[in-house]
């Protein structure tokens, strides 16, 4: 398996963790208690900034290949660049959401819960078929040329300095993410 589709798989099991943390908070709002908006607004802000500037471009240059090599598979998998705008303009909607909420905006449950609930649900279908078709499909379509022309150009785009500070970014967003909740949980318990 290419060393790419290994990393999306790991960031993928990354996203999943946010969104088990934003499950978590909408538990809290569902038992009718104040979800921690701080933490919300960061795993929407980690899932705002990652996928596009990180995730998102490794895909991309897997799907323009996989176009070129396999017209016919691509077509099978579908959009996958309109999925991502979809999730991208979900997760403005959800931002819009909260900073209504932080500045005492009047904005129902069922709005907010909806909308979280929907995201959640669409983001997880969306890495499924990433994971059961797109990633296999690739897999057995693109050449070993492919590949190291893949990686090559993730190279060069991931030794940008642009690349480098929003990893450094997010994975710092992520670690503090991961500590908040978990110091939450202890606090709960």
């Amino acid at each position: 398996m290419a060393k790419i589709i290994e990393l999306l798989r790991k960031e993928h099991g990354d996203i999943e963790q946010m969104l088990q943390i934003l499950e978590g908070e909408l538990s809290i709002f569902d038992r009718q208690q104040r979800p921690d908006y701080r933490i919300v607004k960061a795993v929407i802000n980690y899932l705002q900034d990652y996928p596009d500037g990180c995730h998102h471009p490794k895909e991309d240059m897997i799907f323009e290949k996989l176009r070129a090599r396999d017209p016919v598979a691509a077509k099978r998998i579908g959009d996958l660049e309109a999925e991502h705008r979809e999730e991208a303009r979900s997760l403005q909607h959800i931002a819009d959401i909260i900073r209504k909420i932080s500045l005492n905006r009047e904005v129902s449950q069922q709005t907010f819960g909806d909308a979280l609930r929907e995201f959640i649900r669409r983001h997880r279908t969306h890495m499924v078929m990433e994971e059961r078709f797109f990633f296999p499909v690739a897999s057995s379509a693109l050449r070993a040329k492919d590949w190291a022309e893949i990686d090559l150009k993730w190279s060069d785009t991931k030794d940008s300095l642009f690349s480098v500070a929003m990893e450094e970014k997010c994975e710092s967003l992520r670690d503090r993410l991961l500590y908040w909740t978990h110091e939450r949980d202890e606090r709960h318990h």
